[in-house]
């Protein structure tokens, strides 16, 4: 993939992805919207139920549900038809357009570690804490079976929160699609493990769901758990765990379900999963020497501030690095092909983007230190559609 034409084919549709949902919820309960909303979504709202539950399972892809489960089970007797996440499809960037109806472009969340020029530091957005990274001369502890380094956890170096304030809420807030139905009249809640009251495990989660549906009006409740995600991450997805984890959510989730009444139950996925080569950039030193600091969004969308005097033939130096799999865009090319969305660009977007991205069209990803390259056998935020492409789910109890 090395073209224009290429990328457009490859990038979601903005018109049919993860922030047309929310906006379709946003004008379902009588809050302002921001931009168009879910066809799919609206059939299913206009229905009028009395609680409409967005319950989003981290990763659960379309490509890995029809891996792992089957076609008359709970999850895909109820699929309705699949639909886009974001770029990249990953949790930081996804799950923001789905709690705030705004592209990444809008929001400035555009990955797990995000460069913001104020405090001139990559920032592991969700946790406030500087990039992960490597200690200077950190040694493996051993080999495994086949010759390869093993990395244990005291390879990392120490880290530090960026600063006394939530970087991400500062320099890129937004309001969350619970607020905007609240500040409009409607009545909408969390049930997810980072909002109060902060349950923990799905089962808390679900719990408080349950509780709310049965309080008298109209509401609307966003929900998420990091499964599959956190498994797949671990053990790819394939793994005999993986499979175990899809169908005890389905079973988890019919369950739940079957207590409702007058509900819509919509099931969706932030993006999907993919299984990873994965490469370490401490590598390639000669590689480093052109960077003026680590990469930063994700190890499968990277985004890269280039010295000066290696610009111009930056894009050949990465693939004699780095080889086939990735499409190198400039900066420029990022804007103006709208690959973070197609809403107005935030202040700021340009300094966070580097200038250069590359985009993973392959199985590989680039992390920052040995560790987490030996540790993170799956991974996603590339631009397959495996990584792309979400069910639509909806569930309907009278």
């Amino acid at each position: 993939m090395n073209n224009v034409n290429e990328l457009k084919s490859a990038l979601p549709n903005y018109n049919n992805c993860l922030v047309n949902l929310a906006n379709s919820v946003l004008d379902e309960f009588g809050a302002q919207t921001s931009a168009d909303t879910l066809k799919l979504a609206d059939k299913y709202l206009a229905k009028d139920h009395k609680n409409v539950v967005l319950l989003l399972l981290d990763a659960m892809g379309t490509a890995n549900l029809e891996k792992h489960l089957k076609a008359d089970g709970f999850f895909r007797s109820h699929y309705v038809d699949s639909y886009s996440s974001v770029f990249p499809p990953t949790t930081v960037a996804a799950t923001t357009s789905i709690m705030s109806g705004l592209y990444p472009n809008e929001h400035g969340w555009l990955g797990w570690d995000v460069y913001y020029p104020q405090l001139d530091k990559n920032v592991s957005v969700f946790l406030n804490m500087e990039q992960k990274t490597e200690k200077e001369g950190a040694k493996p502890v051993g080999v495994d079976e086949s010759g390869k380094a093993v990395w244990d956890e005291d390879s990392l170096a120490d880290r530090e929160p960026v600063a006394n304030f939530h970087a991400g809420y500062t320099f890129c807030p937004y309001e969350s699609v619970v607020d905007k139905i609240n500040k409009a009249g409607g009545t909408a809640y969390f049930s997810m493990p980072f909002m109060p009251p902060f349950p923990q495990t799905l089962d808390e989660i679900l719990g408080r769901i349950t509780k709310l549906c049965k309080e008298p009006g109209k509401k609307f409740i966003y929900a998420y758990w990091n499964e599959p995600d956190s498994t797949m991450h671990r053990t790819g997805t394939l793994s005999p765990q993986t499979h175990e984890m899809f169908t005890s959510l389905e079973d988890i989730v019919e369950k739940f379900a079957s207590e409702l009444e007058d509900t819509l139950l919509i099931v969706t996925a932030d993006h999907g999963h993919v299984d990873c080569d994965n490469i370490c950039i401490l590598d390639h030193p000669e590689f480093l020497k052109c960077l003026k600091r680590l990469p930063s969004i994700e190890p499968r969308t990277l985004n890269m501030f280039v010295k000066d005097e290696y610009k111009k033939d930056f894009p050949k130096i990465f693939k004699e690095h780095f080889g086939e799999g990735f499409l190198i865009l400039t900066r420029e090319e990022v804007i103006a092909n709208k690959v973070f969305g197609i809403g107005k660009d935030r202040e700021g977007l340009e300094e966070m983007i580097g200038d250069y991205v590359a985009l993973s069209t392959s199985p590989k990803a680039i992390f920052m230190s040995h560790y987490e390259a030996q540790m993170m056998p799956g991974g996603h935020a590339g631009l397959t559609p495996e990584e792309l492409i979400i069910p639509f789910i909806a569930i309907e109890k009278e």
